[in-house]
């Protein structure tokens, strides 16, 4: 398959796995992000404590804001912020805290560069996707901001944990990996865990 046809194909995936996850109902939205809270909590690598993030659910995006409210006191829950070296930084955020809108319409803290933290400084990062396969893999939006951001974890092993969050209607047959994809350590929907640890 030429490049060409693998972009067309993956954009193709992209539409049809988003119209899926957008007609799922209020209703099993909100019980499919408690199942995914119970299995992000139960993660055998689940930290008690550090830096935590997760993402703002846009798009029909699995939601975590139950998973966000159960955590550990001792954990401090961040949210991504898009910076202009391409590469994504942290933010500490709790509800009510002030937030801005990205370059993408997507609310971040209303933070100063000097406030945010670094992809590396992470305990655990729960990473949004379009798709994923049972090997570790996952299809992105295209942009790139998580490979990029977390290109050091091809070198080194965890921490930060990469954790993929989807529905499971987001599961698809195996993807051929790109040279700059990293793999997440594990993909938690309502119905399961993958975890790539182990393997």
């Amino acid at each position: 398959m030429t490049d060409g046809n693998r972009a067309a194909e993956r954009r193709q995936l992209r539409q049809d796995l988003r119209t899926g996850r957008r007609a799922l109902s209020a209703a099993e939205r909100l019980a499919a992000a408690d199942a995914l809270a119970n299995h992000l909590l139960a993660l055998p690598f689940a930290p008690p404590s550090g830096y935590v993030a997760g993402y703002w659910a846009m798009d029909g995006e699995i939601a975590l804001h139950a998973w966000q409210m159960r955590l550990p006191r001792e954990c401090v829950y961040c949210l991504p912020v898009l910076c202009d070296d391409q590469l994504l930084r942290f933010a500490p955020w709790r509800p009510g805290d002030s937030l801005v809108s990205n370059r993408h319409g997507i609310p971040e803290p209303d933070l100063s560069a000097s406030a945010l933290l670094e992809a590396a400084s992470l305990s655990l990062v729960i990473v949004p996707l379009v798709g994923f396969d049972e090997h570790g893999h996952r299809l992105g939006m295209g942009g790139g901001w998580y490979d990029r951001s977390f290109a050091f974890r091809r070198e080194r092993s965890a921490p930060p944990y990469l954790v993929g969050a989807a529905f499971t209607l987001q599961q698809m047959p195996p993807l051929a990996a790109e040279a700059w994809d990293v793999r997440l350590d594990a993909v938690c929907t309502e119905s399961r865990c993958f975890d790539f640890t182990s393997a």
